[in-house]
């Protein structure tokens, strides 16, 4: 019997506010030491009374609004009881049976295919404390850093659309995405600002009922999303044809063993034995307040991708990456506002971009709004390439220079001596100093083996430290070997 795979994905994201949801303590709690971020009203103290935050609530109606999703005119918050130690008073203030946003859905493109994923509700709560546990010697003890208590926190709870475990890794990049753009959140998966959830089962593939379904926590990356999704489908899928039943149970992802563990039963809805909160008042949000908040919307990413294909002539190869950040596509266009829009400039700026950019931004584990080159510097050095003031080889050790120091190609190209060769007998005198001391090499060329053309290039390239143009020493080389 062949099976399916069903994924629907739950996602909290903390929201770039500056106070929390119902106090007024600072969410900014990234460096701070634990528990200094604290009121009565955090540490869950009797008798003190929540008040709401209103950039929050707009953060979610925008966030909805972007998803295609609709706004409730009539939304409440509820409390939700459970007896985990990262929760202060023993109860979480969600949204239950009314939330935000309701019935949306987003686009996402897995393996070349297209596919409309839908949104089921997006709402408002508050985040937990944060748990540290210690292990000294026969002594295991946990610690409780109430400063991320009360962040708000919004969830998106995905329709189970998924089909596999590259959709699953794709919605979440589409996700992310449209949060970073909108100014709403980090999204960042490794800090903890965006969580996932995933409920996954399997069933036969002529089958339209919903089989048993496992929560998988803890992943804290696109990868891991990935690999515990093709995990847990391939053990639902050996225990199926064994006949085996499933337990709806929450289980977690272990990085370093690649597998899920079992943690606890599942909870059911009526487990959190939800109410509505008696000390908040209902929200109304009327059609005004939505039509404020959509004429706010800025650009979207599948928007903006549209733009840079027809505005800068991109392939859709460079738009796609260029905007999978907020960072990135702004970056470009602020690139492009220096010294006139062209395609040939545009292309140029791109291709920096997802080339060594890119490769240098990932090996460092750099996010583009902390780069220390500035759009004005990658132009400079954009441009004196381009007036054959420096090769494209030394370029890409000047522009290494620039990420690591934040100086300017001038200074280093001054420092490290990397200014391009321009006199005629300079050049002439190195390609004879190689062809004479290459004389093999040489041979194979006339015997019409082309790659000995390459290696020839190569050492002019060498003995020059790349400051001659490669197409120059190609050309010169092809006339002295010919004798032309």
């Amino acid at each position: 019997m062949e099976f399916e795979t069903i994924i629907g994905l739950e996602v909290h994201a903390q929201l770039l506010t500056k106070s929390k949801m119902y106090c007024r303590c600072s969410a900014d709690y990234a460096n701070a030491p634990p528990n200094t971020h604290v009121c009565p009203i955090c540490l869950g103290m009797p008798g003190v009374l929540p008040t709401m935050n209103h950039r929050a609530i707009e953060y979610v109606m925008m966030t909805a609004l972007a998803l295609n999703c609709s706004v409730a005119g009539y939304s409440k918050f509820d409390r939700k009881n459970y007896p985990y130690p990262d929760l202060m008073k023993g109860y979480q203030i969600s949204q239950y049976d009314a939330p935000i946003g309701l019935k949306g859905w987003i686009n996402i493109e897995a393996g070349g295919v297209k596919k409309k994923v839908g949104i089921t509700r997006v709402h408002l709560e508050e985040d937990v404390a944060k748990m540290i546990h210690h292990n000294e010697g026969n002594e295991a003890y946990s610690l409780v850093d109430v400063n991320r208590a009360g962040v708000p926190l919004m969830e998106i709870v995905g329709e189970p659309d998924l089909r596999s475990a590259e959709e699953a890794r794709q919605y979440l990049i589409k996700l992310r995405s449209i949060l970073q753009f909108l100014g709403v959140s980090t999204g960042n998966m490794e800090e903890g600002s965006f969580r996932c959830d995933a409920n996954i089962s399997v069933r036969p593939v002529d089958s339209n009922e919903l089989g048993q379904k496992v929560e998988v926590k803890n992943m804290n990356s696109f990868r891991a999303v990935f690999r515990a999704m093709e995990y847990e489908a391939k053990r639902q899928r050996i225990l199926a044809k064994e006949g085996k039943n499933l337990v709806q149970e929450t289980r977690g992802w272990i990085e370093e063993e690649g597998k899920t563990v079992s943690q606890r039963s599942k909870e059911y809805a009526h487990d959190y034995r939800y109410f509505p909160e008696p000390d908040l008042p209902p929200l109304v949000i009327d059609r005004s307040w939505v039509d404020r908040v959509r004429a706010s919307l800025p650009e979207l990413p599948e928007a903006r991708r549209a733009r840079f294909i027809e505005q800068y002539g991109l392939p859709l190869y460079d738009a796609n990456l260029l905007t999978e950040s907020r960072g990135g596509a702004d970056y470009f266009e602020e690139c492009l506002k220096l010294g006139g829009v062209t395609a040939t400039k545009a292309k140029l700026v791109s291709n920096w971009m997802i080339g060594e950019f890119t490769r240098l931004m990932n090996a460092t584990n750099t996010d583009i709004t902390n780069v220390k080159v500035t759009p004005e510097q990658l132009c400079r050095l954009i441009d004196l390439v381009q007036a054959g003031n420096i090769s494209g080889t030394s370029a890409k050790t000047v522009f290494e220079e620039m990420f690591n120091t934040g100086k300017t190609a001038d200074d280093i190209i001054k420092q490290k001596g990397l200014a391009q060769i321009t006199d005629t007998h300079e050049i002439e005198t190195t390609v004879e100093q190689v062809i004479s001391g290459n004389p093999q090499a040489v041979t194979d060329y006339k015997a019409g083996k082309t790659q000995a053309l390459k290696y020839l290039v190569g050492q002019v390239m060498k003995a020059t430290k790349g400051r001659i143009n490669a197409n120059q020493a190609l050309d010169l080389l092809i006339k002295r070997i010919e004798g032309k």
